[in-house]
């Protein structure tokens, strides 16, 4: 970015320059906090002013934080890098949305009796920068004894704060989607981990004091086996870890829903000698690699409590078609949900993060207990015309 020559900013005529070249960057792109240090100097030069401050909001929003200054005392720099949101002239800009003047002996000397807001006659305008009604910070230009503006320069002065304050509003959005991004990714982390490895390491934790009882009763043969579980339960754990990273490193298409329940059929016979039973009224569905990879997942946890925590002999798998929706429900003969609160037993974790795939589906899942005894896990969300 080049800088103006200053004689062109500190006439009238270089006013539009100022504000085209101030606004092309801004538009450009980059933190806008960067270039307000590097155009403060010119402002400060087209207005006349000995010196200035630029302040954005804090990001609690219960003050501003100096982010540039021109000409300020370095012992006053260090006093002056965050004030409150309702402090003195600054504050009264926050409230109206208007260029103010006020004298620096009574709007800023009251904070920090400095020497600087002393001087006999010092004068500051505070120029809001704002966007839709939000003061996002704000330029404050100290002027000596006599010091005023034209009202070309103040008109010039509002628009720079709404051309600045829009740059403001966009760099905050960015800052909280890339939050939101980051939030979503570390979820979606989580999720991955807990039912492809979670799941598997429980089963072990189970196999343990059956090891254990063995080893003390003598039981040999027993205690094999239960180390042969353990010994497969680990392999299969260090598997699903790297499948997880591979699949976080370089998605690939879940493979399909009929294998997935095989394999759970398969799993709920060996760890909790519960009999699945399928019925699939949608035999040629066909869905989205994305759609596929949460169903699944959510099959898959509801199949794994079956098998960890309901105490179950039957569980009956459904896939049915109702119109545009899709319903998949998992029930059980076992001992219901247990009597807890949410957030006081590892189930209620992997149930938030199944309602948390439903959502990404559109739909939603209800989990409710069985008048007939046991528990109901039933996922409905739509599913359009090709899937079919």
């Amino acid at each position: 970015m080049s800088v103006h020559d200053p004689s062109s900013v500190t006439s009238p005529s270089g006013h539009p320059a100022l504000l085209a070249q101030i606004t092309a960057d801004l538009a450009g792109g980059g933190d806008p906090t960067a270039l307000l240090r590097r155009f403060l100097p010119q402002v400060v030069a087209v207005c006349g002013a000995e010196a200035g401050a630029m302040r954005v909001r804090a990001a609690d929003g219960r003050g501003f934080d100096l982010v540039a200054d021109q000409g300020l005392p370095p012992d006053l720099r260090l006093l002056e890098m965050a004030v409150e949101v309702d402090c003195g002239v600054c504050g009264a800009v926050a409230g109206s949305l208007e260029v103010r003047w006020a004298d620096a002996g009574n709007a800023c000397a009251r904070r920090h009796p400095h020497p600087f807001f002393a001087q006999p006659g010092r004068r500051v305008l505070a120029v809001p920068l704002a966007h839709r009604g939000r003061v996002l910070g704000v330029c404050s230009l100290f002027f000596a004894s006599g010091g005023d503006v034209s009202a070309q320069v103040s008109a010039l002065l509002k628009t720079l704060g709404e051309v600045i304050g829009l740059a403001l509003h966009g760099a905050h959005m960015e800052a909280q989607a890339l939050q939101a991004a980051v939030v979503a990714e570390r979820q979606m982390m989580a999720a991955e981990v807990h039912d492809a490895i979670a799941q598997t390491l429980s089963f072990a934790k189970m196999r343990l004091p059956l090891l254990a009882a063995a080893v003390d009763t003598g039981d040999r043969e027993s205690a094999r086996r239960y180390i042969g579980d353990l010994r497969s339960a680990v392999g299969q754990a260090h598997g699903d870890l790297r499948n997880v990273l591979s699949h976080l490193r370089d998605p690939v298409d879940s493979p399909d829903l009929r294998h997935v329940l095989e394999a759970s059929r398969h799993a709920l016979r060996e760890q909790a000698a519960v009999a699945l039973e399928v019925h699939d009224a949608a035999p040629g569905l066909q869905l989205p690699p994305t759609q596929a990879h949460q169903v699944q997942r959510i099959v898959q946890e509801a199949l794994n409590n079956v098998a960890r925590h309901a105490g179950a002999q039957h569980a009956w798998l459904t896939i049915e078609r109702h119109d545009g929706d899709l319903e998949i429900r998992v029930d059980d003969d076992g001992r219901g949900l247990p009597d807890c609160p949410p957030g006081t037993d590892e189930r209620h974790y992997g149930l938030d993060i199944m309602r948390q795939r439903a959502a990404l589906l559109g739909g939603e899942l209800q989990v409710a207990r069985r008048q007939e005894g046991g528990t109901c896990v039933r996922l409905q969300f739509p599913v359009d015309g090709a899937a079919a």
